[in-house]
């Protein structure tokens, strides 16, 4: 098991931690009904930190932040000597954490997407853990809610008994969203993203080679060119280059330089 607590990319906190270290946290957070919210970034999702302060101190105020793109792992190996060997990658930490879920009686709740793929997820999840406990689902409403709005989803996930939710709003709104709810819900909050699409066969995953190599990206590009070209073209290469200032040390970037949001954004 490999923990090292957090570490600074960029001004942005990420744990350098493996699987058996973030799934053992939050398990434990699960059993004890202690809030705890947790994201898996990728480079996207660290970029959102670095040009937004809002956002930074969002990230930087989560419980567990796990390097979900092979570039953050990287970073977190070249400027922190973390020896981390792999990724800790939100899909597949979605489903170690629904199999230990399942094997030790911990109700889950799902949150976010469409109906459609919430209904297909639930129906590949408990074929592929029968013991699995799924409390609730919620779809996404795709706006802002209102303080009223946001209170009565908080309300239906507690009141589902559900230990752990699992939310698949998108990058950035679902680090937001588990932001804002952690102490009205008061269990994980787990923002995983694609990993909704994916197990519930909307979306195809790259294959193993690519992302061992860090080329996600590139499958995601070819099947999404107009949603994604932006973040690719122009975050990439601006992540690196800021890296490499970080690491020659001509640039320092504070994790402590962000102010707290000065509103909620309410995303449901």
């Amino acid at each position: 098991m490999i923990d090292h607590g957090k570490k600074n990319i960029l001004g942005v906190l990420i744990d350098a931690v493996d699987y058996e270290a973030a799934v053992a946290r939050i398990i434990a957070a699960a059993h004890a009904r202690q809030p705890y919210t947790v994201s898996a970034l990728a480079v996207h999702g660290v970029m959102t930190g670095v040009l937004d302060e809002a956002q930074r101190y969002r990230l930087n105020h989560l419980d567990l932040v796990v390097p979900d793109g092979q570039p953050v792992r990287w970073a977190l190996n070249l400027l922190h000597g973390s020896g981390l060997r792999e990724r800790v990658y939100g899909p597949t930490l979605t489903l170690k954490l629904c199999e230990r879920a399942a094997s030790e009686g911990l109700p889950i709740y799902l949150y976010g997407s469409r109906p459609e793929v919430l209904a297909a997820l639930v129906a590949n999840l408990q074929r592929r853990f029968p013991g699995l406990q799924i409390a609730g689902t919620q779809p996404s409403r795709f706006r802002q809610v209102s303080a009223e709005e946001q209170q009565e989803i908080a309300e239906q996930i507690r009141a589902s008994g559900a230990a752990l939710t699992f939310v698949g709003l998108g990058c950035p709104r679902q680090e937001v969203w588990a932001y804002e709810l952690r102490d009205l819900l008061g269990m994980p909050l787990l923002a995983v993203g694609a990993a909704f699409d994916f197990h519930a066969g909307q979306l195809a995953q790259a294959p193993p080679q690519l992302q061992r190599l860090g080329l996600e990206w590139a499958f995601r590009f070819a099947k999404e060119p107009r949603r994604l070209w932006r973040r690719y073209a122009i975050l990439n290469p601006l992540y690196l280059g800021l890296l490499a200032l970080q690491a020659t040390g001509l640039r320092r970037f504070d994790p402590e330089s962000a102010a707290a949001p000065a509103q909620m954004l309410r995303y449901g």
